[in-house]
C-alpha cells in the first residue's frame, strides 16, 4: 500500500487568536531526532495558520533528515512548513505515528525533497510512500507494543536524567 492510501493531508484552518503557546507547533518547536515538540516561542503575526487535531501525526516539511514529528494529544494550529496527516478509517493513528517515525520514511523524505539550502519534502512523492499492509486490529497491537517500548524508554531516561549531576 501507499501513505495515501491510510491517510490524509489536513487542510484544517485556526484562527491565530485561538492559539497559545503551548498548542501552536512550529519547525522551530519541534525537536529533532522524533524528540516530540516544546513550548513555542512565540505566535505568528498571522490571522490564520494550519489545524490539527488530536491524535494528527505533524511532521516537518523543511529539512526531512532532522526527523521532526508528533503525534499530537492535542488540538492546535501550525505553521505551513509542518505538514498534518491524519489517518483513515483503515488506519490506527498510532500506527500511522509508527510508519511515519522509521528511519526509511525520513530517508525516503529527504531523497525527494526539493531544494538545497532548506530542502522541503515533496507533498505528492510523500503520500506514495509504500507501507506496510496490516488490518486494524494487527495495527492496534503493533502500536501497543511499541507505545510501551516508547514508554519505558521515556521512564528510564527520567531515571537517567535525575542521576546525572547538576
Amino acid at each position: 500500500m501507499k501513505l495515501k492510501d491510510i491517510a490524509i493531508y489536513v487542510k484544517d484552518r485556526v484562527e491565530i487568536e485561538k492559539l497559545s503557546l503551548h498548542n501552536y507547533i512550529s519547525t522551530e518547536n519541534m525537536l529533532p531526532e522524533k524528540g516530540g515538540v516544546q513550548t513555542a516561542s512565540s505566535l505568528p503575526s498571522i490571522s490564520m495558520t494550519s489545524g490539527f487535531r488530536k491524535d494528527d501525526i505533524l511532521t516537518s516539511n523543511i529539512r526531512p533528515y532532522f526527523k521532526k514529528i508528533w503525534i499530537a494529544n492535542k488540538e492546535g494550529g501550525c505553521s505551513n512548513d509542518v505538514l498534518v496527516l491524519r489517518a483513515k478509517n483503515n488506519c490506527h493513528p498510532k500506527f500511522l505515528y509508527y510508519v511515519l517515525s522509521e528511519n526509511r520514511f525520513f530517508d525516503y523524505s529527504t531523497a525527494s525533497a526539493k531544494g538545497t539550502k532548506m530542502p522541503r519534502g515533496d507533498k505528492s512523492a510523500i503520500m506514495e510512500y509504500k507501507v506496510p499492509d496490516y488490518c486494524v486490529p494487527e495495527q492496534i497491537q503493533i502500536a501497543d507494543i511499541l507505545s510501551s517500548l516508547d514508554d519505558k524508554i521515556a521512564f528510564n531516561k527520567r531515571i537517567n536524567d535525575n542521576l546525572t549531576p547538576n
